[in-house]
């Protein structure tokens, strides 16, 4: 087919024409309604949202030394449970979207405040130093009938550069703001190789070209990826006021998601742009089932990645050496992730991650797919795996060990003490209080549970400030496959109707008790 073959100059000055006639200044653009056809653009920072001028975590960059990762003067490894959704989130208890060829669920919606938050302390309390999640979404045909939106819209005139959804985008400045307040870094993917959540094939169609044009650095879609590129890391965090740039809680960008068929060229010219855009962020070479020699001599390319998984033939602890073998030393090397295995198998392939070394070199990090946290109005999400391998929830319930969840958290958390030295695995924090919701007619009694909660007490009394009585012990919140439209997390059999009740709960767990939740007052009808 015919290539496109626009300078990126004047790719880019079409586009600010472009953004310009849409009322778009220079930070990220986006639609607000990602159904309306009409969409407008916004160009203001949020005033009335905190700004911080620095860090509220971190002093450093994390930076590359050889074949290592350094936070200031000190060696930086990490492991940890893949948590991809941290910014969108599949609700797979809604089951199917027929309307989407794609599979899986394809019912998408962005998490709440509370939800991110919830989720980015779970992983920071449990030993978790850094996390990659998932790429950014791009619009697909089928996303009205199927009630959701995307980070990336397609364009409003034919051959024009994409347009961001500024819905979208706030929620991954939340994302960012409550990683760095919390402690988390973050591995940030651009564009997925895959079709799940709109990827290379679904930038493509937006100028008429294929997926594989992607990869073509003279095609419509590779440039309208370098603008995506650029517009993410020059955008302004609406919460923290800070470029993305310039935000210490952003570990690396990687060039995608299982690029497989990644070239020399695209590589250098992509690598090459983000450094040109942004001096103080590592740079990942998203590619999957090899190691790129090209990559290896790029001094664009900080990090060397791969993926293990069983449908390739490298889902095995041996793959660990192979890889850095193949790297010799030459730089950091991550397994961003391996799973859908058993816990023993599992665990195999993390002790070569931690421990396996080849010309002094080891591995920098390692996650296994994949976490999902709590719900805001209770209960955790879960996505059922092809293989039948369900997500992990933190700290890890009995009612997974049919999944082996408590078994694979306790894999993750010795590794990561293990990566720190440490002879002992630490305890984990006692849960913080949790998030008591407004009382159902039935008597259900819901809350979002606290991160790293095993289980909760719930007392109920007639008046506000005194008389509390427990009405259940030891109950639980991590049932899988938990489904909002038909579970509750209690329900009080014991009310009389015609009376006014108050409800507290309390999160528990090996090293403690949290405070008191919230309270909720209701009165049932007679």
């Amino acid at each position: 087919m015919i290539k496109h073959t626009h300078t990126l100059p004047l790719l880019f000055a079409a586009a600010s024409l472009l953004l310009t006639a849409c009322g778009a200044g220079s930070q990220n653009t986006a639609a607000n309604n990602q159904a309306s056809s009409s969409a407008t653009v916004s160009t203001e920072s949020k005033t009335d949202k905190p700004q911080y001028a620095d860090s509220k975590s971190f002093k450093h960059f994390i930076t590359r030394e050889g074949h290592q990762l350094k936070e200031g003067d000190k060696e930086f490894r990490f492991a940890g449970i893949h948590a991809p959704e941290l910014h969108r989130i599949e609700n797979d208890a809604r089951g199917k979207c027929k309307a989407d060829p794609r599979g899986w669920g394809q019912y998408f919606q962005w998490p709440t405040a509370d939800e991110q938050e919830n989720w980015i302390k779970a992983l920071a309390k449990s030993g978790h130093k850094a996390m990659r999640v998932y790429v950014l979404s791009i619009e697909h045909e089928t996303d009205l009938a199927c009630e959701r939106e995307t980070h990336i819209l397609k364009p409003l005139t034919p051959g024009g550069m994409p347009r961001f959804n500024e819905k979208a985008m706030q929620v991954y400045d939340r994302m960012i703001a409550l990683s760095d307040e919390h402690g988390l870094r973050l591995i940030l993917p651009f564009i997925d190789h895959w079709h799940w959540w709109g990827g290379r094939e679904q930038l493509a169609e937006f100028y008429g070209e294929t997926k594989d044009d992607f990869y073509d650095i003279n095609s419509k879609t590779y440039q309208a990826y370098l603008y995506i590129i650029d517009q993410v890391i020059n955008r302004k965090n609406t919460i923290t006021g800070r470029l993305y740039k310039d935000e210490k809680a952003i570990m690396a960008w990687e060039t995608g998601n299982e690029l497989k068929t990644t070239t020399a060229e695209f590589l250098a010219k992509t690598a090459a742009y983000i450094k040109s855009l942004d001096s103080n962020h590592l740079v990942i070479d998203g590619t999957y089932t090899k190691i790129n020699e090209f990559a290896l001599n790029d001094d664009n390319v900080d990090i060397i990645s791969n993926h293990y998984y069983s449908n390739v033939g490298n889902n095995n602890p041996e793959q660990v050496l192979k890889d850095l073998k193949a790297i010799d030393g030459k730089k950091p090397y991550f397994i961003g992730e391996f799973g859908l295995l058993s816990a023993t198998e599992l665990g195999e392939i993390m002790n070569a991650a931690v421990n396996t070394e080849y010309n002094d070199a080891k591995a920098v990090g390692a996650f296994i797919w994949g976490f999902r946290g709590h719900r805001h109005n209770g209960g955790f999400y879960w996505h059922r795996e092809w293989t039948g391998h369900y997500s992990y929830h933190l700290p890890g319930f009995p009612e997974s060990d049919s999944n082996e969840e408590m078994a694979i958290v306790d894999i993750v958390r010795k590794a990561q003490a293990d990566m720190a030295g440490l002879d002992v695995v630490p305890a984990l924090p006692a849960p913080e209080a949790p998030k008591l919701r407004p009382i159902k007619s039935n008597g259900a009694v819901n809350w979002l549970g606290a991160p790293l909660g095993r289980h909760y007490t719930i007392e109920r009394s007639t008046r506000a400030d005194s008389g509390w009585q427990v009405i259940a012990k030891n109950v639980s919140d991590g049932k899988n496959e938990y489904d909002p439209a038909k579970d509750d997390l209690y329900i009080d059999t014991g009310a009389e109707a015609g009376k006014t009740y108050y409800y507290r709960v309390t999160a528990h767990n090996e090293s403690g008790d949290s405070k008191l939740s919230n309270v909720q007052k209701v009165t049932y009808k007679k």
